[in-house]
């Protein structure tokens, strides 16, 4: 069994953020591979089954992801290995995939909350959203939709997304790694 995992914020007010872009993803993999509502309370988040792969949208908000890809993660027994979190990157350029395993957070508090309850050993999927130009900015950066210089592009990048995670069910990190990491949004 595995498990991807689409970071994001419930509700209407968040829908079109930066920071759902996990959500969004997850939306367009949910449309591509018909899976089944499974979801239940206890895993705090919206859960898809399709086959041996799970899709979760948490809905305990991003601060605290953790706590449902960890109800998830136990009740199926999966691994870190077999879990991939999507989520938004601003340390990338607006349309740059990164693909990799572990790491540092960079300050996102949905990675924090998820490092805390199930380690840091599982395979993420960054999807760079920019940045702002001042620190003190990132929190209404995050929660601020997409500009419409973007809006053009951010259905061929959730497309990408969708299919990089697709591929991450069949090939080795590294060789998704090296077929699937983009510096921008012209690459894609």
């Amino acid at each position: 069994m595995k498990l991807i995992v689409g970071l994001g914020n419930p509700g209407p007010t968040y829908k079109n953020n930066r920071h759902n872009i996990g959500f969004m993803s997850v939306d367009k993999l949910l449309q591509d591979l018909s899976a089944a509502d499974i979801s239940n309370k206890k895993f705090m988040g919206e859960l898809y089954k399709a086959g041996d792969l799970l899709l979760l949208k948490p809905q305990t908000f991003m601060n605290l992801s953790g706590k449902s890809v960890q109800a998830v993660a136990s009740f199926y027994k999966i691994n870190p290995d077999n879990i991939l979190v999507i989520h938004d990157e601003i340390d990338l350029p607006f349309g740059a995939v990164r693909i990799k395993k572990g790491g540092g957070n960079g300050g996102h508090n949905g990675l924090k909350s998820i490092d805390a309850l199930i380690t840091k050993e599982y395979n993420r999927l960054r999807l760079g959203v920019g940045k702002p130009e001042r620190k003190e900015m990132v929190a209404s950066y995050v929660l601020s939709d997409f500009s419409k210089e973007e809006q053009p592009q951010l259905e061929k990048f959730i497309n990408y997304a969708a299919e990089v995670a697709k591929m991450w069910l069949k090939l080795p990190l590294n060789e998704l790694k090296s077929k699937y990491s983009k510096k921008d949004i012209n690459q894609i």
